[in-house]
């Protein structure tokens, strides 16, 4: 017998559609998580837009798709010119 296809409803709030921007990202790990913060760089400061934390079997399930999507899209309107890492060392303030 074939397995049934489960549909799966996902609420998304109004505010959360807008997206958020990021021009920085970090990516710390622990054993049971990768936690990975986005933020605004916007010198001299920043702020930090999102914080996604993953399970490490979800992480590379993301680093796939992340990797056919920019295939995809270098296939469609070309190469990705890569920028330079930026030379601030991230600090954060409360």
């Amino acid at each position: 017998m074939a397995q049934e296809q489960q549909k799966i409803n996902i609420k998304v709030k109004d505010d959360d559609l807008k997206g958020k921007y990021s021009n920085l990202m970090q990516i710390t790990h622990a054993k049971e998580e990768f936690v990975m913060d986005f933020f605004l760089n916007l010198p001299p400061e920043g702020i930090m837009v999102s914080r996604v934390l993953v399970s490490p079997g979800h992480a590379k399930r993301i680093q796939a798709a992340l990797q056919e999507n920019i295939k995809r899209y270098e296939d469609k309107f070309g190469k990705i010119q890569e920028t330079e890492n930026p030379e601030a060392q991230l600090g954060f303030v409360k």
